[in-house]
């Protein structure tokens, strides 16, 4: 349970980092307090850990083919997908990650697996500690 936290809260950090680097890739917070941007950048986190635990796996596993086929760049666009696909989740729920685009999703989703990446190699000490 405690690794499932630290990603969750490591993916929430990663998104909000994204969201101030990326000017296309915004969160709408579903009130104006700070309790309710924070749940709601939660809450986005565990939607798209979901999204791309069980969707992005199985795509995954089908495009494999074309994952070598393209050395590995559909990778992006998948995950772009993925990204876009959450927000049209998250807003259906009410709340949520809004994408100008297509583009600004890829370009989302590529900053938000660097910050992730960095974030989990920084908290990985702390992670291993706790099991």
């Amino acid at each position: 349970m405690g690794r499932f936290l630290v990603k969750l809260i490591v993916n929430a950090v990663a998104l909000w980092v994204t969201t101030l680097l990326v000017a296309g890739v915004r969160v709408e917070p579903y009130a104006p307090d700070t309790v309710a941007v924070l749940l709601t950048y939660l809450l986005i986190s565990l939607i798209f850990g979901f999204v791309n635990g069980f969707i992005g796996g199985f795509v995954r596993i089908v495009a494999f083919p074309l994952y070598v086929l393209t050395l590995g760049l559909l990778s992006f666009i998948v995950n772009g997908l993925l990204l876009l696909l959450v927000g049209v989740i998250s807003d259906a729920i009410g709340f949520g990650l809004v994408i100008d685009g297509f583009w600004w999703g890829v370009l989302g989703a590529f900053v938000l697996g660097i910050i992730s990446w960095i974030l989990g190699v920084l908290v990985r000490p702390l992670n291993n500690s706790s099991s």
